[in-house]
């Protein structure tokens, strides 16, 4: 074994414990792992320059890559953020489409809304639904699958008796 090598070793072995625990205070033991062994990689490259002791100078460097390693989170983080507001489409769409919808709701019977609010916004399922109306599941399922055709019905393109929903992002650009 080379000296280096030597007093690379003895310094893991006396320093990793505590380099370790201090990264564990700051970020958890979940990154902990990551920090200590590039902070030891970085040691045994510059190894020359290591101090003795050498565990305030293993602490400062393992606090600079657990800086670099948050900042490269926030930075993948900042990014997820940017590409999913690319992806989620235009708000004036979302807009459109909701009062299309709504419109569309409203102009159904009192029944039909009903079984498709339960589904839809409350969440229930055909059984428990059926419950609420007070019928059979199966018979709520008849319904429900009226009242989704009924819907989709009155929300395509206008005809002589409904107006069409304006597109309101064309208007809004």
């Amino acid at each position: 074994m080379t000296d280096e090598t030597h007093r690379f070793t003895g310094m893991y072995d006396e320093c990793r414990q505590r380099v370790w625990a201090y990264v564990v205070s700051r970020a958890g033991r979940q990154v902990a792992d990551e920090v200590v062994s590039e902070t030891f990689a970085i040691a045994w490259r510059r190894l020359d320059d290591v101090p003795d002791p050498a565990l305030p100078w293993l602490l400062g460097v393992a606090r600079n890559v657990l800086r670099d390693s948050i900042r490269a989170e926030a930075r993948r983080e900042a990014l997820a953020q940017e590409l999913r507001a690319w992806t989620e489409g235009d708000v004036a769409d979302q807009v459109a489409e909701r009062i299309g919808v709504l419109q569309a709701l409203a102009a159904l019977p009192d029944d039909d809304r009903e079984i498709l609010v339960l589904v839809a916004w409350q969440g229930l399922s055909p059984k428990d639904a059926a419950r609420v109306v007070g019928c059979s599941t199966a018979a709520f399922r008849v319904r429900l699958h009226r009242a989704r055709k009924r819907l989709k019905q009155a929300m395509e393109p206008a005809g002589p008796s409904r107006p069409q929903v304006r597109n309101l992002s064309e208007e809004w650009s």
